[in-house]
């Protein structure tokens, strides 16, 4: 196994991650390996038995994943699942049993209210507190696991990740960072004292919007344990071909994510100086509320902004009148999408709420788009 150090640039490392030592003739990037079962003769031994519990396609991109979230720590242990959904779930339904407190945000993301009804009918309490201002230090005693997720989807707001860590750690609960908007190379919780970073690799990860993925990282050997186990008894396992694409994908993260970071950069700065207020959220403006915590803990603002236009009409309208942008769910492609979250009926948020996800194009055309949108849908 070739192996990337911590000493390495991040660039440097997303080209290089996860990749085997070179054997002559062969791919730098071995093709995904379609197995249910392997060859086993005599005694059962060896990583590869059975295609539901190991994969040595899953094994490259476990490396790869390992090496960006923690680099040069050979104590994490990474798995992949088959969505983030399935990451979330293995985290939270392997750590808790009935009669044990779980802290959660309110305004994380949209599926998070059917995991809390599931919690409680297994018997977990669930308590919830806003991402905003470090709420959930209020609620934590008591509890088992804290859940954060920083940036939250889709407001934005940041949490001090090492203060919530301390202070849960101190009340002996555990940590998980959901860390799919900051991306491993936008924060690393695991360094900010997390024992769980999970992701959606459906996201920027893999960055193409043609792949769900998901993943957990955990230096603590008994809870990863734990983790493998409940993706061994529900089989939320990727295919072969999702792990090698996710891992393709890899190579041009560092890009992806300095060009998108930019263009949301930009994209907000676009809206703020609008002669119209839209309340625009991005932990990478200065004059966000979230700033000051997200420039201590992250590297990288992410490819998210969002703004609330006046009306519904107005928000879909300006939808509509974007020729760069598509109007899609999910975020994180190289190509830019952008949505009135409040069609779902999940989030609470105004009716006008956009949650604009940044992609790859060129700056100014992509703030030439947004602005002429602006336009066009204010007559």
């Amino acid at each position: 196994m070739r192996e990337t150090t911590g000493a390495t640039g991040e660039g440097t490392r997303a080209v290089r991650a996860g990749l085997p030592e070179p054997v002559k003739n062969e791919p730098t990037l071995p093709g995904p390996v379609f197995a249910a079962h392997f060859h086993l003769p005599g005694d059962v031994e060896g990583p590869y038995t059975y295609g539901r519990d190991e994969n040595p396609t899953w094994t490259l991109l476990e490396r790869a994943v390992g090496e960006l979230e923690a680099p040069g720590q050979d104590d994490v242990q990474t798995l992949v699942f088959a969505s983030g959904m399935a990451a979330i779930s293995s985290v939270l339904f392997s750590q808790l049993r009935a009669g044990d407190t779980v802290v959660m945000p309110d305004d994380g993301y949209q599926a998070l209210p059917l995991v809390h009804e599931q919690l409680r009918a297994y018997g977990i309490q669930v308590r919830t507190a806003p991402t905003g201002g470090d709420a959930q230090r209020a609620v934590l005693e008591g509890a088992r696991l804290l859940w954060i997720e920083t940036p939250s989807n889709p407001g934005l707001d940041v949490c001090d990740i090492r203060r919530l860590v301390e202070a849960a750690h101190a009340r002996g609960a555990l940590v998980a960072v959901d860390n799919t908007l900051a991306t491993p190379l936008g924060q690393r919780p695991l360094e900010l004292g997390a024992d769980f970073s999970v992701a959606s690799g459906t996201k920027q990860l893999t960055g193409h919007g043609d792949v769900l993925l998901g993943y957990v990282c955990g230096r603590d050997a008994q809870a990863m344990t734990a983790v493998r186990r409940w993706r061994k008894l529900v089989g939320a396992i990727p295919g072969p071909m999702e792990a090698w694409l996710a891992h393709r994908s890899i190579a041009t993260l560092q890009l992806r994510v300095e060009r998108q970071s930019a263009n949301a950069l930009a994209v907000a700065e676009a809206l703020r100086d609008w002669p119209e207020e839209f309340a625009v959220r991005y932990p990478g403006l200065p004059a966000d509320p979230s700033y000051k915590i997200a420039s201590q803990q992250m590297r990288r603002f992410g490819c998210v902004v969002s703004f609330t236009l006046p009306t519904r009409a107005r928000a879909e309208h300006f939808l509509d009148a974007l020729r760069l942008v598509d109007d899609a769910t999910s975020f994180g492609g190289v190509r830019s999408t952008a949505e009135r979250r409040g069609r779902w009926g999940g989030d609470a948020v105004p009716d006008g709420f956009v949650r604009f996800s940044a992609g790859a194009e060129d700056t100014e055309d992509l703030v030439a788009d947004v602005r002429r949108a602006l336009r066009e849908s204010a007559d």
